[in-house]
């Protein structure tokens, strides 16, 4: 049963209303503008170290069915093979890549973080989607003291959090000030982080707000990049429409829902590469000049044809 002061993703059930990556970053930010403190969790090798008796265990709590139990020991007990052929025996750790690997990781940070801190510590709130976990604490004396439990529980386990990864990060904004080590954190492909914003009355103020971090917006540009669409000259614009609006509307569904304008430079990006296709396919259209008049024809023509002109429809000065 879910407690009113948490969010996680717990007993391998992945998609239920209200319980998606996108729901723990909205609560996360919720919980840091009344929390000035911060634990951001980085569990080392999680993937890699879990221990099989206890993800079993946990497995058990939930059936006893005797094939149900088999099967799960054959897939952790599965080998590993390597591209050059190698292959590796395991005694810990989750099948990268399987289907099953996020369900029972799942199943076991359930009983080994979330039942426990319900248990040792009733009054912190924290999210957590898979391995993925933030602490809220009122003070930086009482992250130190979770923090330093949360590791003896880790070690428990058999886990480890990692020394360098794991921070105690202070939610600093306009109002709160000072100097402190940490002032930011990722989670789930967002960055925490002091930004500015107007409030109602178009005011401007420094908040603690999220947007997509600067690792997702890398991961997503390095895919734009190879797309190569400024090359696909024997497509229409039909075809190209079909094959990234799929994409590029998920992204903007997932990370554009908390400070969109953090998006803009990389959907601009695109139009760049697609005003780039328009000079190499029609040849009328090799000035920049010609192309661009071209370009806002086709946006004011059809205004919703590619999905990201809901957004950004202009192209940057240098492309």
């Amino acid at each position: 049963m879910l407690m009113a002061n948490r969010w996680s993703l717990q007993a391998g059930r992945r998609h239920r209303p209200g319980r998606s990556p996108r729901d723990a970053v909205g609560t996360c930010r919720k919980r840091c503008w009344k929390y000035d403190w911060a634990i951001d969790l980085d569990v080392q090798k999680f993937f890699d170290t879990v221990p099989w008796e206890l993800i079993v265990k946990a497995v058990q709590h939930h059936t006893d069915l005797p094939w149900v139990l088999l099967y799960v020991k054959r897939w952790l007990a599965a080998p590993i093979q390597h591209p050059d052929g190698a292959v590796v025996q395991r005694d810990r750790g989750t099948p990268q890549g399987s289907a099953i690997s996020p369900v029972l990781a799942n199943l076991f940070m359930h009983y080994a973080f979330d039942v426990w801190m319900v248990r040792e510590f009733p009054a912190i709130p924290f999210e957590r989607f898979a391995d993925d976990v933030i602490v809220h604490c009122t003070s930086q004396a009482q992250a130190r003291l979770v923090l330093a439990a949360i590791d003896e529980r880790m070690h428990q386990v058999g886990l480890r959090l990692h020394p360098d990864k794991t921070r105690i990060v202070y939610c600093q904004d306009g109002k709160r000030r000072g100097r402190y080590e940490h002032t930011s954190f990722v989670f789930l492909g967002f960055e925490f982080r002091a930004r500015r914003a107007r409030n109602r009355n178009g005011k401007s103020f420094s908040g603690f707000l999220t947007a997509i971090s600067k690792q997702a917006t890398a991961k997503l540009s390095a895919e734009v990049r190879s797309w190569r669409l400024h090359r696909c000259t024997g497509s229409t614009d039909t075809e190209l429409a079909r094959r990234i609006n799929p994409k590029v509307r998920g992204w903007m569904q997932y990370y554009g829902v908390f400070y969109r304008s953090a998006m803009y430079p990389l959907l601009t990006r695109i139009n760049a590469y697609l005003v780039r296709w328009l000079r190499k396919k029609y040849k009328r259209l090799r000035s920049k000049k010609k192309a661009l008049q071209c370009w806002q024809r086709m946006v004011a023509q059809r205004p919703r044809f590619l999905a990201h002109w809901a957004w950004v429809s202009w192209v940057p000065r240098v492309w």
